[in-house]
């Protein structure tokens, strides 16, 4: 018999290892399959139907979809290790009111802007996770304490609520084989 499987999308930063984990120590018949998904294709991946359920970005600009939000990303910016700021242990606002910003262009430029910053040119933003994700030796990351987090969700299609994302849902938000919903 062919069992069924679930295909999670995730963007950069996101580590769904554990929720793979914990999927598989509940012994269910349905296959996981985690699949990286460029933060530009967050939404597009699941209208193609590449992926069955994805964990995003917020926000989200299609209303037909189901959002469970998540967790918080801190903020942090990413300077050069000879940058003062990367002295520091946490970044402020102020801190940075002398510094040249190095914007994002595209919302899959995070390791182009922490390549630029690591020559010594400014600083740019991103979440913690991404920052961490594109660490080198020659770019430090620092939490960005007054900026407003960005959040993780997972979303599905409202047209698509089998059970099986339903017992996804419920692995995420850590219930177990025993608990009831």
């Amino acid at each position: 018999m062919d069992h069924p499987h679930l295909r999670v999308g995730f963007v950069p930063g996101v580590e769904p290892d554990r929720f793979l984990r914990r999927w598989k120590a509940g012994r269910r018949p349905a296959r996981l399959d985690l699949i990286p998904v460029p933060l530009s294709r967050q939404e597009d991946a699941l209208a193609a139907g590449e992926v069955d359920m994805c964990f995003v970005r917020l926000p989200v600009t299609d209303d037909d979809l189901h959002v469970v939000a998540l967790w918080e990303e801190r903020p942090a910016v990413v300077v050069a290790t000879e940058n003062v700021l990367s002295l520091l242990e946490e970044v402020t606002e102020d801190d940075l009111a002398e510094e040249t910003e190095i914007r994002a262009e595209h919302p899959d430029d995070a390791a182009d802007r922490v390549a630029v910053v690591a020559t010594g040119i400014g600083y740019t933003r991103m979440p913690l996770s991404l920052a961490r994700l594109h660490h080198r030796k020659d770019a430090a990351h620092r939490p960005l304490v007054d900026a407003e987090p960005t959040r993780i969700a997972l979303v599905w299609p409202r047209g698509a609520d089998e059970p099986i994302r339903q017992e996804f849902v419920g692995v995420v938000r850590g219930r177990t084989a025993r608990s009831s919903r």
